[in-house]
């Protein structure tokens, strides 16, 4: 066997070694990364590039953000698994921080986004027999169009996009669709059953579709008018990437339930986690929920340290100035290609006009010149470099999209 880290190959043959033994279920550019530090990645060949993507938000911190590498480091050199059938001494301390930054009341920790929400999915359905008295097998579950909430059978089964739904049925029953940002078909959706309304504050694989403003506040209304669980997938816009904590605050609301993942590692260990009170999270009962890595002391670490680094630094404030001159400057290219220009903080997406031809190709004359982002939903170019960016990376960056985008 080779030594797996002897990098020293053309590019060429990391392609190929995909194409002869990967599944085939991304369709990345044919970029192939070594390193990164920072906003900035550098490929096998040795170019640099300003990651405008951070690996789906996961990395708010940056690359190799060195205080959260130096704590991964330690806490790999002392302790990393026990299972949850002991405690570990880095358990609480996580559980504490985590509450006191979010304002929440109890933790139930996971390690992947999808998981979190499908942690919620079950805590809901239990809160609603347990609770709230909703007949056995009975309980509904209101979701909205064009949601992403991750590839597992359940959260695929109420998604409306066919490409992940295509050849995977059957699906299990219990959920409704509503259109996104429509606070009246949220309304008329709400029966006796209904246990929970689970809603992304912006949907970002749709495109970063930015809800009406106030349709959150009436979502939060209804929810509570209606004693129906208010989840919100914050996995995405959580943690500084809106330029607030939590993307809820733009709205002043305060979730039932709230998922926070990506991350909450600083890109470094997969963490996730399901926030609430503990009046909804003290249905689950030992042994009917759980996860061997779930909780782990490493993931704990590396988690409270990428929290403090996000505070400490001044991150989420970062990413609200930034995000406003990067969006501003983006709006101000204008013609060419560009349809709109949608954006919250450090989340972006620049929406391209059909007869432009589709954004990947815009996405490969973006890496050409040493931006590297991706395409979603055919013609938008989604946009969201680490929250650590510069005025002076953004202006650069500014000039590249021009470039590319009015051409």
């Amino acid at each position: 066997m080779t030594d797996t880290l002897d990098l020293v190959r053309p590019r060429t043959d990391f392609l190929a070694l995909e194409a002869e033994y990967g599944a085939r279920n991304y369709k990345p550019l044919d970029v192939v990364l070594t390193r990164g530090e920072g906003v900035y990645l550098w490929d096998v060949d040795g170019h640099r590039y300003l990651d405008c993507l951070s690996a789906y938000s996961a990395v708010n911190q940056g690359h190799c953000h060195p205080r959260i590498l130096e704590a991964m480091i330690a806490q790999a050199g002392r302790l990393t698994l026990t299972s949850r059938a002991f405690r570990n001494d880095q358990l609480g301390l996580f559980y504490e921080e985590l509450c006191t930054l979010t304002r929440s009341h109890s933790v139930l920790p996971m390690n992947t986004g999808v998981e979190a929400v499908e942690s919620a999915l079950k805590v809901a359905r239990k809160w609603g027999y347990k609770v709230k008295g909703v007949p056995a097998d009975m309980a509904e579950i209101i979701v909205c169009a064009d949601n992403f909430h991750g590839r597992t059978l359940s959260v695929i089964g109420f998604s409306t996009d066919p490409q992940s739904t295509s050849g995977f049925g059957p699906f299990g029953p219990g959920f409704k669709v509503v259109p996104y940002g429509d606070a009246a078909a949220l309304e008329a959706a709400i029966g006796p059953n209904t246990v929970a309304f689970l809603v992304e504050p912006i949907q970002g694989e749709a495109g970063v579709i930015i809800p009406p403003a106030g349709y959150l506040k009436a979502a939060r209304d209804l929810c509570t008018r209606h004693d129906v669980i208010l989840i919100l997938d914050e996995i995405q816009t959580g943690l500084g990437r809106t330029g607030r904590l939590l993307a809820e605050e733009h709205e002043g609301i305060e979730a039932d339930l709230t998922l926070i993942g990506k991350a909450l590692s600083g890109g470094f260990y997969p963490v996730s986690a399901v926030l609430s009170n503990k009046e909804i999270l003290g249905v689950l009962k030992p042994g009917e929920h759980g996860s061997t890595f779930g909780g782990n002391p490493l993931g704990c670490a590396v988690a409270r340290m990428a929290l403090k680094v996000l505070v400490d630094e001044g991150m989420i404030e970062n990413a609200a100035a930034m995000g406003g001159r990067m969006t501003a400057g983006l709006r101000a290219i204008g013609g060419g290609a560009v349809k709109t220009v949608r954006g919250r903080g450090l989340m972006i997406a620049v929406e391209l006009h059909p007869a432009a031809g589709g954004a990947r190709a815009y996405c490969q004359a973006l890496q050409a010149r040493g931006i590297l982002c991706k395409e979603t939903h055919e013609h938008t170019v989604r946009i969201a470099p680490p929250l650590v960016i510069t005025a002076g990376q953004i202006d650069w960056a500014l000039e590249q999209f021009a470039a590319v985008l009015a051409a």
